[in-house]
């Protein structure tokens, strides 16, 4: 397995300024199961964001894929990815140090 980090960033980028629509909470909902689920079976290692509420706000989520066309369907899946509320940008990742 190798490691992947996917950046996501508010493709509205006030939404934590202003507060998402319904529609967005719906959506950051169905991701936020998403990310659970993939906890839930091991291929995700952490998901956190910065707690900035202006344009630079992220979120990062590192996990384990089998491949680069593997993890680029994770990131893809995401429901935050594919209904538009979330750009998500790909990188190989490494965890070098981690905590228990």
């Amino acid at each position: 397995m190798q490691e992947f980090l996917y950046k996501l960033q508010l493709v509205r980028g006030d939404m934590l300024r202003t507060g998402p629509t319904a529609a967005e909470q719906a959506v950051v909902a169905e991701h936020f199961k998403y990310l659970q689920d993939l906890t839930a079976q091991s291929v995700v290692v952490f998901v956190g964001r910065t707690l900035n509420t202006d344009e630079n706000a992220m979120g990062l989520a590192v996990f384990r894929a089998e491949s680069e066309d593997a993890a680029r369907q994770i990131m893809n899946g995401d429901p935050a990815v594919k209904k538009g509320i979330m750009t998500a940008t790909l990188y190989p990742f490494k965890i070098v140090l981690q905590g228990k």
